[in-house]
């Protein structure tokens, strides 16, 4: 690869990060001095539905593939829960990608809610909880919730076997990525009426398995996601800005009927642009398209490239008509452009190279992220894409906390490998730089090839596993060129 960036880790110095930033021209929050617990803003406590959120960390929500082919927890997935529960962050955003159904599962080995995986489930929030409560005497200021999702485009169901994609509209790059024929249906109008009612269905088994709320996935291309996009859809789903909001509204119409104790949240995609590929160099590039607009940009400004929060911000102002008062900003997909949904230095197997400093999608994150914020101050907002930011994360979250850019601030990546960061933080400690996530991606590069995902390189419990090293060669030849 002939594109090359310093690694985070040189900068050892808030003058030398500062000095970087100038050179890329972009600017993030950064306060050089951390303030300790309680006092200091990342530890101020805030509410939403009259519940306590004791600090201003969140885990977000990502997706297993170590469930059963049943779609239940295993071990792994009971270890990752606990040491979620063992990490001292206060809100569980979702906990982590479950299907309403089983043609909705993103791989063969997604948490699936139903009846017969409902027990297990509500074993995993509690051995959540009992790990918070061993930790830190009290979940009285724990918030958990459970992140329903249908992939749509990205199922992969079925074990052995491959992609079953069902998309909202005919998309003429994706299709080609994912095998879809141009003759291929999509999902007509009644088939969604039916998925409303799987969502609504699995938000109350989610409140009889304990969790305080749902969220009602819309990121990352899945479906909830492309609906947004589906500006050259037809019928009652597709085409206006209202017709495409249209899922969200009846999703949240109908657990509201049906679980009428449940809060609901949702985490969105606030921009998101053009399919990317490997170029020659194997460093990403935008896939070429035809016309002089890009249309399927949910927050794009039409050239595939750019943002335009114009209708994010009409989102936002039907999410507080909805009463859905929690939210999670993100953006783009892991599956077409992940350099804008998680930036990372070192490229899963099957992607390619950043085209931009990852510094870069931070700062696009972060700052999406304040302007919809101070749209809407009325919602309490969660922030994403902090995860690159390693030793510098504590001292960007408590710049953009105290600035008003986000109330709290989402971990990924990070809780895999470095869990308990939050707690350390909160006791006062240093991090300790040899947990900390370096967006290495095998907990991406892992799943696409179908083993279980973790933190191999840093996580000695999957280090010890025979897929590291297959995992570490194939990292050393993405990044020969470094």
């Amino acid at each position: 690869m002939s594109a090359s960036y310093p690694r985070l880790a040189q900068f050892r110095t808030a003058a030398a990060l500062r000095e970087r930033l100038a050179e890329l021209a972009i600017e993030l929050p950064l306060d050089e001095t951390l303030w300790p617990s309680p006092e200091g803003p990342l530890w101020q406590a805030c509410s939403v539905w009259d519940r306590p959120i004791g600090n201003r960390f969140a885990i977000l929500p990502m997706e297993g593939w170590d469930a059963t082919l049943a779609g239940a927890p295993s071990e792994l997935t009971f270890r990752r829960w606990q040491r979620f529960g063992e990490s001292g962050a206060k809100l569980i955003w979702g906990g982590e990608a479950v299907a309403v159904r089983p043609d909705g599962r993103a791989n063969p080995n997604q948490l699936l809610l139903d009846s017969s995986t409902l027990p297990e489930i509500e074993r995993l929030r509690v051995c959540l909880a009992q790990a918070h409560q061993a930790r830190f005497g009290s979940t009285r200021d724990l918030l958990v919730g459970l992140q329903l999702t249908h992939a749509g485009r990205y199922a992969r169901p079925e074990q052995g076997a491959g992609p079953r994609p069902l998309i909202a509209y005919h998309h003429p790059l994706l299709d080609r990525r994912v095998g879809v024929a141009s003759e291929a249906p999509v999902l007509s109008d009644a088939q969604l009426d039916e998925l409303v009612e799987d969502f609504a269905a699995a938000a109350v088994l989610a409140e009889r398995a304990g969790f305080s709320f749902v969220d009602v996935k819309h990121c990352h291309g899945y479906l909830g996601h492309e609906l947004l996009s589906a500006v050259a859809r037809s019928g009652r789903y597709g085409g206006s800005f209202e017709n495409r909001t249209r899922f969200l509204r009846e999703v949240v119409a109908a657990i509201r009927a049906e679980a009428p104790g449940l809060e609901i949240a949702v985490r969105f995609s606030a921009f998101d642009g053009v399919p990317f590929r490997p170029g020659a160099d194997g460093v990403g590039s935008p896939e070429p398209f035809e016309g002089a607009r890009y249309p399927y940009a949910f927050g794009g400004d039409a050239s595939g490239l750019g943002i335009d929060l114009d209708e994010p911000r009409r989102f936002l102002d039907l999410l507080l008509a909805l009463d859905v008062r929690l939210v999670c900003v993100s953006g783009g997909s892991p599956y077409y452009n992940p350099h804008l949904q998680r930036p990372a230095l070192f490229p899963p197997s099957d992607g390619y190279g950043p085209p931009e400093d990852p510094l870069c999608g931070v700062a696009r994150h972060i700052h999406a992220t304040a302007e919809l914020k101070r749209h809407r101050p009325e919602l309490l907002i969660v922030g994403s894409g902090y995860s690159y930011l390693q030793e510098w994360l504590p001292h960007v979250a408590q710049a953009a906390v105290a600035e008003d850019c986000v109330d709290i601030v989402g971990l990924g990546r990070a809780a895999l490998t470095y869990p308990d960061m939050v707690a350390d933080l909160s006791a006062g400690q240093s991090l300790d730089r040899r947990r900390l996530c370096r967006s290495f991606s095998d907990c991406t590069s892992a799943p696409r090839r179908g083993w279980v995902s973790g933190c191999y390189p840093l996580d000695p419990h999957y280090r010890a596993r025979p897929e590291a090293t297959p995992l570490a060669a194939s990292r050393g030849e993405m990044s020969v060129a470094r």
